[in-house]
């Protein structure tokens, strides 16, 4: 029997992927949020294509505040931007 891959949705495009392919956006028990690169620290997990033109979008339609059930600042979405474009550098 073939193993089942988690699929996750991005909050960005609504895409539905595996676990495996996405970024995790994390809110830390302190309300902080950034990326989990590990996937496996503490807090509430949001999950995010690869692409930046998803943070874009879920910076537009505000996935991540209902994923987070939180506003977010635009110096959090300006740090994850910053985090991705290491990721992408790397």
């Amino acid at each position: 029997m073939a193993k089942k891959i988690p699929l996750r949705q991005c909050v960005g495009c609504g895409e539905m992927k595996g676990k495996k392919e996405m970024l995790r956006v994390l809110k830390t028990p302190e309300g902080e949020i950034c990326l989990d690169t590990t996937g496996k620290k503490n807090g509430r997990g949001a999950y995010i294509c690869r692409q930046k033109e998803c943070l874009q979008k879920a910076r537009k339609n505000k996935g991540l505040e209902r994923s987070f059930k939180m506003s977010i600042s635009p110096e959090s979405y300006d740090m994850l931007e910053k985090e991705f474009d290491q990721l992408e550098t790397e």
